[in-house]
């Protein structure tokens, strides 16, 4: 049933209903006509009844209609000889003041199937019974002429019904095919491409304004990724340009021992360069996919910023930690140490002064805030600050590639947190992470 095509599954659904409805439609007919023959019937019986009961003249026996009055005796008044409508047995059934009805596939007088009625009565010369009886011959031909009728014209307006069933599926899924095949020809060679719909605010309509959405979408995340490929083309580049330039300078002529140990420092700088781009790469591309892998495990937040910051003792620096005791998350320690350390490594190469690390919580989030005393950030870099290979104005760029803050990012993102970044009133500029609290920390 799923194989068969569309058009064809709404053609077979609306035959199986129309063929219900004319079910349906035919028995309702069937069994109203029925109800009105057989009403008809019984009142032409009830009247030739009530006739002789009152003494009137009968009215004239026929193959279709008799009626007759029925001594006590099983012989009918007025003609003995006559065979009477209802056997001996019968006539003991019926009873004063009340309505026998019966169905006979023979009786006497009348053609085929008859029905009759009888009624007994009291008279001076003693019980009698009256029986009126009607054929049912042309009630049950009017009958099967309608079955008739219904078993021939029934299916053929069911493959009428379904004929149309089908040109009407065809017509209003033909916007549908026109719309796959316009979208067969939509490809990333052609970015801009949408969907020609209509103005009708239908649901072709709206299906058509959906896919537009959707194919926005995939545009703009097409354009990130090229973006990002480019953006790191251009990255990657730079650090090999220069250790192939070191290493063929040391190489074009002899270099003394002290000209070869700067020129390895220089290349052994640009290879660290370069695997640190690379670390930041495979962190953004795993987002990308998905939530980060994380080993979550209790961290003292007081813990991971003392540990952070002694990593950066040797920076020249002076790095002071303020994150109040208590506060516990649940998180991956490797990671966290990675985000906390880009924005120390970031404060201490673009800021200047002391730089800080506090804590405090907020609305139920634990936030570890990185702050330095430099120019802060452009204005119109504070609302981009995380986006990849982005870069601050002058007062505070520097040789990195711009993914710094994208990774705290991500990470923050990875833990169900958030990064951001503002400067401070005072001067500097105030980064900082917002996590979810894992616990509080007891302490003896």
């Amino acid at each position: 049933m799923s194989r068969l095509p569309i058009r064809a599954r709404l053609t077979l659904a609306f035959a199986v209903a129309m063929a219900v409805v004319l079910a349906a439609t035919g028995s309702l007919v069937y069994l109203g006509l029925r109800s009105a023959l057989d009403e008809a019937i019984n009142d032409s019986l009830e009247s030739r009844v009530e006739d002789l009961v009152g003494g009137q003249r009968p009215e004239a026996n026929s193959d279709e209609s008799r009626a007759q009055v029925i001594d006590g005796s099983g012989r009918v008044v007025g003609d003995p000889g006559e065979e009477p409508l209802l056997p001996r047995q019968d006539l003991a059934r019926v009873d004063a003041g009340r309505r026998l009805r019966l169905e006979r596939e023979q009786v006497a007088g009348i053609d085929g199937r008859g029905r009759l009625l009888a009624t007994a009565v009291d008279s001076p010369q003693g019980r009698r019974v009256v029986v009126a009886a009607a054929s049912l011959d042309d009630r049950d031909g009017a009958l099967g002429d309608l079955v008739g009728q219904l078993v021939i014209f029934g299916p053929a307006a069911l493959l009428l019904a379904s004929l149309l069933g089908y040109g009407l599926a065809t017509g209003a899924l033909r916007p549908v095919e026109a719309m796959r095949e316009e979208a067969a020809t939509i490809s990333g060679v052609e970015p801009g491409r949408r969907l020609s719909i209509g103005r009708a605010n239908d649901e072709l309509g709206r299906l058509g304004a959906t896919l537009n959405d959707m194919l926005e979408r995939l545009d703009a995340a097409l354009e990130h990724e090229r973006s990002f490929i480019a953006d790191a083309s251009h990255e990657l580049r730079t650090p090999l340009a220069l250790l192939k330039a070191e290493l063929e300078l040391s190489l074009r002529r002899p270099r003394t021992a002290e000209e070869l140990e700067e020129a390895l420092r220089s290349a052994a700088s640009e290879t660290d360069r370069l695997t640190r781009l690379a670390e930041h790469l495979l962190v953004l591309a795993r987002s990308d996919q998905g939530p980060l892998t994380l080993r979550r495990e209790p961290i003292v937040a007081e813990s991971l910023a003392a540990e952070v910051a002694g990593r950066f003792a040797a920076a020249g620096r002076a790095i002071e930690v303020d994150v109040p005791d208590g506060f516990g998350l649940s998180g991956d320690r490797v990671r966290l140490e990675q985000a906390l350390g880009d924005l120390v490594a970031n404060a201490l190469e673009h800021g200047s002064g002391t730089v800080r690390i506090t804590g405090a919580e907020v609305d139920g989030q634990v936030e570890l805030h990185v702050l330095d005393e430099g120019p802060g950030f452009a204005p119109a870099f504070l609302s981009r600050a995380f986006e990849r290979f982005t870069r601050a104005d002058e007062a505070r760029s520097g040789g990195g590639a711009g993914l710094g803050l994208a990774i705290v990012d991500a990470i923050a993102r990875g833990h169900g947190g958030s990064a951001h970044a503002a400067n401070r009133p005072a001067g500097g500029a105030d980064v900082w992470l917002s996590l979810p609290t894992g616990y509080r920390v007891e302490r003896d």
